[in-house]
């Protein structure tokens, strides 16, 4: 079984925050907050002003700053957010106040070595020919 960390509302934090474990804010975060696989849950008391990558983000309380998440965010009926997502799912419940874009775009498979941009460049320049002489001539 998983640990979960919290973070108690008394609690604030300035700084970069980092960790392999999944975490419930319920106090006040400034800065970044990157926990690559695990999830994140921003409690009703939770204020945060933060750049945020984890596997998933649930707002409960209120963020300012861009969510990034590699499976879903989650602002629910009660939760506040002034950002941008970029996340293949996104859910807004009823009620949710959101100000910001949303990206939903899958990340694209890595092109290959050898295809993609000189193939596309060499059929362009080949394509267009330069102007000889005067214009109209």
């Amino acid at each position: 079984m998983e640990n979960l960390v919290n973070i108690g509302q008394s609690i604030q934090i300035k700084g970069e925050l980092t960790g392999n474990e999944d975490l419930t804010i319920d106090g006040k975060i400034e800065g970044k907050i990157f926990l690559k696989d695990h999830n994140l849950t921003i409690g009703g008391n939770g204020k945060i002003t933060a750049e945020v990558h984890a596997k998933t983000v649930v707002v409960v309380g209120e963020i300012i700053g861009n969510i990034t998440a590699d499976d879903k965010v989650e602002v629910a009926e009660t939760g506040s957010m002034k950002g941008d997502i970029v996340s293949p799912r996104v859910m807004l419940a009823d009620g949710a106040r959101f100000r910001g874009s949303i990206d939903m775009e899958r990340k694209a498979a890595p092109v290959p070595v050898g295809v993609g941009k000189h193939v596309g460049v060499e059929a362009v320049r080949g394509a267009v020919a330069p102007l000889k002489g005067p214009a109209g001539a």
